[in-house]
């Protein structure tokens, strides 16, 4: 299994809590994570992307049997300070279901033949750095839910529906990153639509 993409998944990786380490612990799978904090989905810097910074360029080719996926946030914050951010969202997938994350994905299955599941973001607990951008965020999401919906084997998962924002335990100090519970909170139902995806 593959975890691509930002400080979300990796988040508590130090402590061997991270979403993809409490997947592994859930599935008895191996699981390789090459997420990295500050990544942006889309990252137009060579440099940066050579060391992970851009998600698409975290991918190492191979055959995989399930691919994680999150991304987006770190693109609304650099590319338009989660103002107007309209036109970095059609980048990213467009109403027509177009764009730089449809593209990826099915390059990735083609090459890998594997399930996708794209982890979608939470609202955080009070006032934290990515605030602004939740309106353009729950518009990437929409789009994506209806991509994954008319796609074989590419489902959206919103990480919203377990983690609670009234919970200020379930949430880093900076009240955008999950603490390990949230991290586990996600991570099991992550594991939980794997192990019954894999069953069928």
């Amino acid at each position: 299994m593959l975890v691509l993409g930002d400080s979300v998944l990796a988040w508590n990786a130090s402590k061997g809590a991270s979403i993809p380490d409490v997947l592994a612990q859930s599935l008895g799978r191996t699981v390789i994570s090459k997420a990295v904090p500050g990544a942006q989905f889309d990252n137009s810097s060579a440099l940066a992307g050579a060391v992970g910074f851009d998600i698409q360029r975290q991918f190492p080719g191979g055959r995989w049997n399930w691919i994680v996926l999150n991304g987006g946030a770190n693109d609304l914050s650099a590319d338009c300070g989660c103002g107007a951010c309209g036109a970095t969202v059609e980048g990213l997938i467009s109403q027509e279901g177009g764009g730089a994350v449809p593209t990826f994905i099915t390059r990735i299955q083609r090459e890998t033949g594997a399930q996708v599941i794209w982890m979608g973001y939470y609202k955080g607990n009070g006032r934290g750095s990515f605030e602004g951008c939740r309106d353009d965020l729950v518009e990437m999401e929409r789009r994506l839910t209806i991509y994954a919906e008319a796609r074989k084997d590419v489902y959206f998962l919103d990480a919203e529906d377990v983690i609670d924002p009234r919970d200020p335990a379930q949430f880093a100090p900076d009240n955008n990153h999950p603490s390990v519970k949230g991290s586990a909170l996600i991570g099991n139902y992550l594991a939980q639509t794997i192990q019954l995806r894999s069953q069928n």
